[in-house]
């Protein structure tokens, strides 16, 4: 094994013991919310505009 390996390695057995990161418990938005970005988005998107 080579250097590159054994740190590779020992990275990898660290990471497998660490815990995941909780996402924070957010609601779930509605679907009439949802429509609306998409609405609003797609009322500001200009075709052929440089950004």
């Amino acid at each position: 094994m080579t250097r590159i390996d054994k740190a590779f390695s020992a990275l990898s057995d660290r990471m497998q013991h660490l815990s995941a990161p909780g996402r924070p418990a957010t609601s779930p938005e509605s679907v009439a919310s949802l429509l609306a970005k998409v609405d609003a988005a797609t009322r500001r998107y200009q075709p052929g505009a440089m950004r």
